[in-house]
């Protein structure tokens, strides 16, 4: 219970600093736009409603994984930036317990970005949405905001030791975005991609949004893709723990 209540009250708090971020807003704003058009054109030449369908969910996805991995990629070296990093860390509290909810939060804030492209796909292109499952929809949407949310976690972890860290994030956003099929199926990649695409949890996350909208089987992507979440966090918490046993044995708990 008191995990859980830590959890809730940590996404929260860092869901409101992150609504109140001009910069954030402002993205918030234009990614949308983008995502939509750029699902418009690429499909547009196609007379298949199921086509246009297929690549605004696609484009939707996106924004949630925008608003994650360049964000998330810096977000445990942002507490060093702010001071914090030390008090977080001396707390009675597992720091993964508090790094976790950050990039949650920030995962979260894509959900706008998802509902805002469809709705800017269906203003400004006609591109209609018809889910077939609505409930599993939902279910499938909720499954991937988790997984990633755990991804960004790991992104966290894996770059602290990188001054640079948002660009190292910002430099997978453009790859996951083709290796996981937001928009171009991975059928059409060389076959050494597809091993790839199945360590990713926004691959199966995104195979499970599209089956439930337009009437297959999503249930065992929902698995895989929680699955992959679970994975994602236990190895996250593994490589804390050690990036900051060798930070005490240095002395060096700022990770400069």
């Amino acid at each position: 219970m008191r995990t859980a209540r830590l959890l809730a009250l940590g996404w929260l708090f860092h869901f409101k600093m992150l609504t109140r971020s001009a910069f954030d807003g402002l993205l918030g704003v234009l990614y949308p736009l983008f995502f939509a058009t750029v699902a418009f054109f690429m499909f547009r030449a196609g007379h298949d409603s199921r086509s246009l369908l297929y690549a605004s969910l696609g484009a939707a996805v996106m924004g949630v994984w925008s608003s994650t991995s360049t964000s998330a990629g810096a977000a445990m070296q942002r507490e060093r930036w702010h001071g914090t990093l030390e008090l977080l860390v001396a707390s009675p509290t597992h720091f993964s317990l508090v790094l976790i909810p950050a990039t949650i939060a920030q995962t979260s804030i894509g959900l706008y970005s998802m509902a805002a492209t469809l709705f800017w796909g269906r203003v400004l292109f006609g591109i209609g949405v018809s889910i077939v499952h609505p409930a599993v929809f939902v279910l499938s949407v909720a499954a991937t905001v988790l997984s990633i949310g755990t991804a960004g976690f790991l992104l966290a972890v894996s770059f602290v030791r990188y001054r640079a860290a948002w660009a190292l994030g910002n430099m997978l956003e453009y790859p996951v975005w083709l290796v996981a099929g937001f928009l171009v199926p991975l059928s059409l990649f060389p076959g050494w991609v597809r091993p790839i695409s199945w360590i990713l949890a926004p691959t199966w996350g995104m195979n499970a949004i599209r089956e439930s909208a337009l009437g297959g089987t999503p249930w065992p992507d929902v698995g895989m893709c929680l699955l992959l979440g679970a994975a994602y966090t236990l190895t996250g918490v593994l490589m804390l723990d050690r990036v900051l046993r060798a930070a005490r044995r240095r002395a060096a708990l700022s990770l400069t």
